[in-house]
Parts: C-alpha cells; sequence; structure tokens
C-alpha cells in the first residue's frame, strides 16, 4: 500500500479562500478534500435539521444474489425528470429539493466551493454508529457520464473514507486496463488511501475515479455517535 501526501493548491476561484487538498491518484483520476467547507455551528444546525426531518429508510437489497438490509439509514433527492436510480436491486423514491428547504443551502454552498459543477441529485446516508458501513463499490452508472465528479459532504461523526485501486485486466491487445467490474470481499490490488472524513469536510472525486478505483465507508468500532453524509451527482 502506497501512501500519498496531500498536497495544498489553490482554489480554481482566485477569491476562494477556502483550504483544498489534493491527491493526484494517477491516470487523470484525482480527490479534493476541504476540511472545513462548512462552520461548525451550521454544521450542527443542518445536523439536527435532517436527522430529525429527513425521511430516513432502511431497504432490503440484493448483493451477489443475496438480499440484506443496507447497513445505514438513506433518502434520495432529485430534480424532476430525471433518469431513476436503481442500485442494487432498490429503486428508493425521489424527493424534490423544495420538500426540504436546507437542501438547497447546503447545495448552493457546495457550488460555491466547486466553481463549474451543476448537482442534480443528492444520496443522503445516515450512519447510526460504527457498525453501519457501506462496502467497496464504485459509482460507474450510466447515468452519472463516463467522467462523473462526485462531491461528499460529511456533518455529525468522523469516518474513514477509503479508496482503493481496481486490478487491472489484459485487454485483447495486451495491454492492461481497469478492471470496471464490482470487486467481491476480499480482493486487494494496487494503492489504497485513506480519508479521515471530519463534521463539516467536503470530499469530491473526479476525472476516471470511478472508472479505475473503488471505495468504502468500513465500519468501526470506536464510531459510536451518527454521521450523516451528503453525496452529491449530476445525473444526464
Amino acid at each position: 500500500m502506497s501512501v500519498l501526501k496531500l498536497k495544498a493548491v489553490s482554489g480554481e476561484n482566485p477569491n476562494d479562500t477556502l483550504k483544498r487538498e489534493t491527491v493526484n491518484l494517477g491516470n487523470g483520476s484525482d480527490v479534493v478534500y476541504i476540511q472545513r467547507l462548512i462552520p461548525s455551528d451550521q454544521s450542527w444546525k443542518w445536523f439536527h435539521y435532517l436527522d430529525k426531518h429527513i425521511p430516513w429508510t432502511r431497504p432490503t437489497i440484493r448483493v451477489f444474489g443475496k438480499s440484506f438490509l443496507q447497513p445505514r439509514d438513506t433518502c434520495y433527492v432529485a430534480t424532476p425528470g430525471l433518469t431513476e436510480l436503481t442500485y442494487s436491486g432498490y429503486q428508493p423514491h425521489a424527493y424534490s429539493w423544495e420538500d426540504y428547504p436546507p437542501l438547497k443551502d447546503i447545495l448552493d454552498a457546495v457550488h460555491k466551493a466547486l466553481p463549474g459543477s451543476s448537482f442534480n441529485s443528492l444520496l443522503l446516508n445516515r450512519y447510526n454508529g460504527g457498525n453501519d458501513y457501506v462496502g467497496w463499490h464504485s459509482d460507474d452508472e450510466k447515468l452519472y457520464g463516463p467522467m462523473p465528479e462526485i462531491a461528499s459532504l460529511t456533518l455529525g461523526c468522523e469516518r474513514d473514507f477509503v479508496l482503493k485501486k481496481k486490478p487491472c485486466k489484459k485487454s485483447s491487445d495486451g495491454s492492461d486496463e481497469p478492471a470496471r467490474k464490482r470487486l467481491k470481499k476480499g480482493s486487494h490490488d494496487g494503492d489504497q488511501h485513506t480519508f479521515r472524513l471530519r463534521h463539516g469536510s467536503l470530499l469530491v472525486m473526479r476525472g476516471y475515479t470511478q472508472r479505475d478505483w473503488i471505495h468504502s465507508v468500513p465500519k468501526r468500532a470506536k464510531a459510536e455517535a451518527t454521521r450523516i453524509n451528503l453525496t452529491f451527482r449530476k445525473v444526464f
């Protein structure tokens, strides 16, 4: 496993004073981390609103042919008229931004930090302690396009976010190319990077990160408090 040091870089907007750190994953993939996008007090206000008012559900999903209860609560918000989201045999109801007005304020804050971005969907996840998690996967669905930008805002308990490179397979011409299917538990190959996602922070995956890498939020016994994660994407 190789470890890359985070390098501070200037924002794309010259008037942007947010401290950004970036990891160049190679081959057109990178991750940007903003440790404090939202001030702590405002982050807690939004955390308590979302925890109380969002219609959280814990659906039954299917993974590798087996059905089980998803190990976290979830809710989906999207602009009307978009392609419907389906994952692991589950199709969530799409609420509108107007249903929960503070979500529009959060979206505005994310857009301000990422000039040129235009997110139109939001998947919220609530982790009620360290036994809630998300397993290895990549967000490489066609509805997000070939090079999706995915922004993840953390409110509440700190959790680890782990990136791992997909294994390479030989193509017909003998060259290496990334395997694009999800990996089964226990597969290991390539570099691995861990980010500690703090209260009010924003992590952004860009370029070919979904094509070439998988990510997870693993179980953590010491994470006793609740974390709410807001993942913004653009659906085409």
